[in-house]
């Protein structure tokens, strides 16, 4: 899935208001950044730790979208506008290091999108180790079978 301009713009200003609510002179908090993509309504809510909503806004391109692998497809995205916003969310009174997290309806991790620090942190990508329980398990019982 491509993203149009108008969907970094609203998945922009959504993360715009987000950091507001966590201005650079504040006391620091210990959170994380959940955001929620709901793949019929093409809404993105935002929470904290505690599942207190920060922000909610629509993406329209999302609505009602038929992807079958939807949050696969829109996590790059979403990456995407966080780093590029990364200078405006470093400033934000959270503690670090910190992350933003793609959540489902079940509020259950999908991914973890970037992580915050103070020094260069890289998120590695999931599918880049995807498969490796199955390996490391097969190791295991030839391990163990020796």
């Amino acid at each position: 899935m491509k993203a149009s301009q108008q969907t970094i713009q609203q998945i922009e200003r959504a993360l715009r208001k987000v950091a507001g609510k966590f201005p650079e002179d504040a006391e620091p908090l210990f959170t994380d950044i959940h955001l929620l993509v709901n793949p019929y309504t093409g809404e993105i809510r935002t929470y904290n730790d505690d599942d207190e909503e920060l922000d909610r806004c629509v993406v329209e391109q999302w609505i009602k979208s038929p992807q079958e692998n939807f949050y696969d497809e829109v996590a790059p995205i979403l990456r995407s506008c966080i780093e590029g916003m990364r200078p405006t969310l470093e400033k934000m009174s959270i503690l670090r290091p910190f992350s933003f997290v793609l959540i489902d309806e079940d509020h259950e991790t999908v991914q973890d999108l970037v992580i915050i620090d103070n020094e260069e942190t890289m998120v590695i990508d999931g599918n880049l180790l995807e498969g490796l329980e199955e390996e490391l398990d097969d190791f295991l019982k030839k391990l163990l079978s020796d």
